[in-house]
């Protein structure tokens, strides 16, 4: 969504307060696989004091964008709350087919946890979020993490998350021809990242499929009005809140799928884009905005 806004625009530089870092993850583990990270983080912070960190996930339909799109965003969380805030360079279909993506996914979290001393982070203060199909990698991770026992999660950020294949619910007919994006590409899309292969589908690589959403953290969920894929994103908010999951759902009246990253001075994409940085605050209370020396 945010690749059509930020098409042609100079590259993303933090003005003072915050620092962008980007590194190189190896995995934590021999056959983990590499991933490009950008990290965006209070420039005075404190070697003893480590901050809890959103990693984070572009949207871009499983077939493009990049992890640079998200640096403004995540400046401004960095900014308003005081956490640190990674971007993840994820590989795109039709080339890198399920589960790659969520394999670096996993490969970007486990790394960040093992280096979390060096890089000023709070394992225990961990955040997953992400933009429409950024926000199916999200919310699948957490699922992964559940069931492997892998790493604890504090909590989703999900913004108009993508999260159900089978692309069957009753705004998926009635704006079939929305505006950037439509059913035609929510299928397309899916068919890029699973590759059509016949299997079964994995909720981990469509996260409403996951039968059983008992355990897993506290959600923020966004879902746009006029979006194909607006009622799988208030589907998987209702589901988590029966499983007894804390779970928030906003709907933004008048607006489209990504239309926060379209019209970024709307008001409405100014309050939808407030609202997921508010909820990120209160999921880490202690923590401290950066001081903004601009204004």
């Amino acid at each position: 969504m945010l690749a059509q806004a930020t098409a042609g625009m100079p590259p993303f530089a933090p003005e003072s307060g915050v620092t962008l870092v980007e590194l190189h993850s190896g995995g934590s583990e021999q056959d983990a696989p590499p991933v490009d990270l950008f990290l965006v983080k209070p420039s005075e912070q404190s070697a003893a004091n480590a901050l809890p960190v959103l990693l984070w996930f572009h949207g871009g339909g499983f077939v493009f964008g990049n992890a640079r799109e998200s640096l403004p965003f995540l400046d401004a969380a960095v900014r308003q709350t005081g956490v640190i805030g990674i971007s993840v360079q994820y590989s795109l279909a039709p080339e890198a087919t399920f589960p790659t993506p969520i394999d670096e996914g996993l490969a970007a979290l486990n790394w960040i946890i093992a280096h979390a001393t060096e890089l000023g982070i709070d394992p225990e203060r961990i955040a997953l979020g992400g933009q429409s199909a950024g926000g199916a990698f999200a919310a699948a991770l957490a699922l992964r993490s559940r069931d492997e026992g892998g790493p604890k999660i504090a909590f989703q950020l999900l913004d108009i998350p993508v999260t159900d294949d089978r692309i069957a619910t009753p705004s998926v007919t009635d704006y079939a021809d929305g505006l950037l994006w439509n059913t035609r590409n929510a299928q397309l899309s899916w068919e890029a990242y699973l590759g059509g292969t016949g299997e079964p589908v994995s909720p981990y690589a469509a996260p409403a499929r996951a039968e059983d959403l008992t355990g897993l953290p506290p959600a923020f969920i966004t879902v746009n009005q006029f979006d194909p894929l607006r009622d799988e994103g208030i589907e998987y908010a209702r589901r988590l809140a029966h499983a007894n999951v804390q779970t928030e759902l906003h709907m933004y009246a008048g607006t489209f799928h990504g239309s926060s990253g379209i019209a970024l001075t709307a008001a409405v994409s100014l309050r939808q884009n407030s609202d997921l940085i508010a909820a990120l605050g209160r999921a880490f209370v202690t923590s401290v905005p950066v001081n903004d020396e601009r204004n």
